[in-house]
């Protein structure tokens, strides 16, 4: 009997090893790509229009003297870069939970008009207030975000049916395409106004300094710590609604958390920097080929992935053209474009 039982107890343990192991592999690789991202923010306060030899560049991060190479590094590229670092998570995470939310492996934060309420409202503040400073324009970027995205789910949530995923996405990309032709409308009519605006509409990150990160630290901050929590229930929402509320999970309550952290990730993202494409949409996408579909593990793998491809694109930025600068936003779009091409082309595309 008690061989029996020992044979028992050995063949109800041995499931429970599978997940500790997978648990403890995506543990190590996303430490893995933590150090990665250490490493290449270090390279992005090497690398610049000036070249300072990394051990000057070592003693002036950890004893700043207040000398110039000291206000290189401190004022001008650690601050950009953790710009690039933050910016990078926030993108990652939006596009993480659109895609959970609408259950569409290849949707972006667009969908939600987010990028343009932002454009439009860039804009309306340039065209007609004459705004031209980014500390100014950056809260316009910041309130139109959000009240085109409010706007859309308003929208989506008329009639008995409420606010689904396919309903918000077709709202979403019809009010994105009527404010984009009247900012477009407004460009034309104005076109001598908006000289200052074309670096902030290539996705930029040149020229921000702690000012801005201090403006989106906030919002960013609560998006993710709502994003935190958001992992559970939106893996049951992934099973279908009428499941997910049988699992006990609280549909149109995720639902409107996950459309607020969406708005506040990607509003101040897009209102820092400008529209970045693609990092939204492929991180996640290719987080999932190793995490799998469990909204748990995608969104720190994103958060980190997607800074890590941001501020790696700053760095290919920097130097591809020296000494003139590519704007991030085109890195990211040549990088992102050949990925895309890449998924559309797997025959068993990455599920949620």
């Amino acid at each position: 009997m008690t061989v029996l039982h020992d044979q028992e107890v050995t063949r109800t343990a041995r499931p429970a090893q599978g997940p500790v192991r997978v648990t403890v592999s995506r543990t190590l690789f996303l430490l893995a790509a933590a150090v990665l991202l250490a490493v290449v923010f270090l390279l992005s306060l090497w690398v610049g229009a000036r070249g300072i030899p990394f051990a000057e560049i070592w003693t002036a991060l950890w004893h700043p003297d207040g000398g110039e190479t000291s206000f290189i590094v401190h004022e001008m590229r650690m601050s950009r870069a953790s710009l690039a670092l933050v910016l990078g998570a926030a993108l990652g995470v939006a596009g993480a939970l659109i895609q959970a939310l609408t259950r569409n492996p290849l949707a972006d934060t667009g969908i939600l008009g987010v990028g343009a309420g932002a454009n439009v409202a860039v804009v309306i503040a340039i065209g007609l207030f004459g705004v031209t400073a980014i500390s100014q324009y950056l809260w316009f970027a910041f309130v139109g975000a959000i009240l085109v995205t409010v706007l859309v789910y308003a929208l989506g949530s008329i009639g008995s049916v409420g606010a689904t995923p396919i309903r918000l996405t077709l709202v979403g990309v019809a009010l994105g395409a009527l404010l984009g032709g009247f900012a477009s409308a407004i460009t034309m009519l104005h076109p001598e106004s908006f000289d200052d605006m074309l670096r902030w509409s290539a996705g930029s990150l040149a020229g921000r300094g702690w000012g801005t990160l201090a403006t989106v630290a906030v919002p960013i901050a609560i998006g993710l710590a709502i994003a935190a929590v958001a992992g559970r229930p939106l893996n049951a929402i992934s099973l279908g609604d009428d499941l997910a509320r049988s699992l006990g999970a609280n549909v149109v309550r995720t639902r409107i958390l996950v459309i607020i952290a969406v708005t506040l990730l990607a509003g101040a993202a897009t209102a820092a920097a400008g529209p970045i494409g693609f990092v939204g949409l492929m991180v996640p996408h290719v987080v999932r080929w190793f995490t799998g579909p469990d909204q748990r593990w995608i969104i720190p793998f994103s958060a980190v992935g997607a800074a890590l491809l941001l501020l790696a694109s700053d760095v290919i930025g920097r130097v591809v053209l020296a000494p003139q600068e590519l704007e991030v936003g085109i890195v990211t779009a040549f990088v992102g474009a050949p990925v895309l091409v890449l998924l559309a082309r797997r025959t068993k595309v990455s599920g949620l």
